[in-house]
C-alpha cells in the first residue's frame, strides 16, 4: 500500500472549491476542480498531508470505484466486481452512505443496502465466513454517489470533518465553520505584515484562521483522522506527515490581529478557542461595539460575519448596526473591508456600492461577500528609478 497511489478526492462548500484548488496547487498537486469536487492524485503521504494541510476543503476521499449502472444487478455485479479485501479488513466496520441524481436507480436506500450487501458477498467470500462480517474493527466510512446514472464509491480517510480543527471548546450563537472562516480569510489580501481586524468576533473563528495562516500552522494538526486506524496505513506517514507541519510553523512572526464583539461572554469564549489553537497571544481580543472602533492604522483587513437578522424582529436592529459599520469603516478608504451576510440590502444600509461581491454558501444559507477594496499603499520607489 505504501508506494500505491490513488484517486483522491477533496469535498468542499459549494463557492469555495475553487480555493481548495489553489490550496492543493500550492502543496504541489495538480488537480481538476468541479462542482463541490476537487480531484488529485496521491498515495498515503499525500492523504496524510492534504487532511492536515487544507483549510478550505471538507474531507478528502479515495475513489474506489466508478461506474456506470442502469439497474440494481448491474449496481450489484460492479460493486462487488471491486477488490475490497485490499482496503477493509475481515473485522472492518463500514457504513454505507448514499446520494442519487438524476439517475434510473434514484432509490437512495435501496442502492446503500445493494452497495453493502455486494461488499459483504466479497469479504464473505474472500475471508471464508459463513457467519455474518463482525464489523468490530476499525470504521471505514463509505458513500456510493449516483450521477446521471454513473456511479462512484468512495472512501472517505477523514472521519469528522476537516472544519472539525478541534479548539473549539465552546460556540457562540450562530457560528461559522472554521472551513469557511479559512476561506472568507484567504478571499482577502491580507497578509501577515498588515492589520486584521474581526469587529464582531463572536467566538473567534475569523481571527483564529487568520492566526493559523499567519503562522502556517497546519489546519489538522491538534485532531485525529479515521484512516489513522486502518491497518495498512503506516504509523510512521503521520509521524512524518506531523513532523514536517512542526517545522514548517512560524511561530516567530508577529502577528497585528485585532478581534471585538459587544457580548463580553462571547469573548471569554474566544480568548478560550484560540488558547486550544496555540494562538492566543497572537490576536488582541476586546469587549467593545462597532461604533466605538478607531484606528490609526493603514491598509489594514477587516473581515466581518454580522448577524444576518433573519429571526422575526431583528431586521431593524441588524440595519442599525449595518448603518453604524458604514459609519465607522467607510472612511477608512486604505483599509480592505470583507462583510458576509444574505441580507441583500446590506450595500444601501452600509452606505456605498460594493467593489464586488461573491456569492457563498454558509451551511445551506446563500449568503453574498461584499467587498470593499482599500487603496493601495503608494510604491516605493527603487534607487536607481
Amino acid at each position: 500500500m505504501n508506494s500505491k497511489k490513488f484517486k483522491l478526492v477533496a469535498t468542499a462548500a459549494s463557492g469555495i472549491e475553487a480555493l481548495v484548488g489553489k490550496e492543493l496547487r500550492q502543496l504541489g498537486y495538480d488537480c481538476e476542480v468541479e462542482n463541490g469536487k476537487v480531484y488529485f492524485e496521491g498515495g498515503l503521504e499525500d492523504i496524510a498531508r492534504t487532511n492536515l494541510w487544507l483549510r478550505t476543503a471538507d474531507r478528502i476521499k479515495i475513489v474506489v470505484a466508478e461506474f456506470e449502472a442502469f439497474t440494481f444487478d448491474e449496481l450489484f455485479e460492479k460493486t462487488k466486481a471491486v477488490a475490497w479485501e485490499d482496503l477493509i479488513p475481515m473485522d472492518g466496520e463500514f457504513p454505507v452512505a448514499g446520494k442519487s441524481i438524476k439517475s434510473k436507480l434514484y432509490s437512495v436506500s435501496d442502492c446503500q443496502a445493494i452497495v453493502k450487501k455486494a461488499i459483504v458477498n466479497r469479504l464473505s467470500d474472500v475471508y471464508h465466513r459463513t457467519t455474518r462480517l463482525p464489523e468490530s474493527g476499525a470504521l471505514f466510512p463509505l458513500e456510493v454517489a449516483l450521477l446521471k446514472d454513473k456511479v462512484t464509491i468512495t472512501l472517505d480517510t477523514t472521519g469528522s470533518s476537516l472544519f472539525k480543527r478541534g479548539y473549539r471548546t465552546e460556540k457562540g450563537g450562530a457560528p461559522l465553520k472554521e472551513n469557511m472562516a479559512a476561506a472568507l480569510v484567504m478571499l482577502t489580501t491580507w497578509r501577515k505584515d498588515k492589520p486584521f481586524l474581526d469587529p464582531m468576533c463572536g467566538s473567534g473563528t475569523i481571527a483564529i484562521e487568520a492566526a493559523l495562516i499567519g503562522h502556517n500552522m497546519a489546519p489538522g494538526f491538534n485532531r485525529s483522522f479515521v484512516c489513522e486506524e486502518w491497518d495498512w496505513f503506516d504509523k510512521e506517514v503521520w509521524d512524518s506527515a506531523r513532523e514536517q507541519a512542526e517545522k514548517e510553523a512560524d511561530y516567530d512572526v508577529e502577528l497585528d490581529i485585532q478581534a471585538s464583539d459587544i457580548d463580553g461572554k462571547l469573548i471569554e469564549i474566544a480568548k478560550r478557542n484560540a488558547a486550544e489553537a496555540g494562538v492566543l497571544d497572537s490576536i488582541t481580543f476586546k469587549q467593545m461595539q462597532v461604533a466605538d472602533f478607531t484606528t490609526e492604522k493603514e491598509y489594514g483587513v477587516m473581515v466581518a460575519n454580522p448577524p444576518y437578522g433573519q429571526r422575526l424582529g431583528e431586521e431593524e436592529e441588524v440595519r442599525q448596526l449595518y448603518r453604524e459599520m458604514g459609519k465607522v469603516f467607510r472612511p477608512l478608504d486604505t483599509w480592505s473591508k470583507y462583510i458576509l451576510t444574505s441580507d441583500l440590502t446590506f450595500e444601501k444600509e452600509y452606505g456605498e456600492k460594493a467593489t464586488k461581491k461573491r456569492k457563498l454558501y454558509n451551511g445551506a444559507l446563500r449568503t453574498d461577500l461584499f467587498q470593499y477594496w482599500g487603496k493601495r499603499p503608494p510604491r516605493v520607489k527603487k534607487e536607481n528609478e
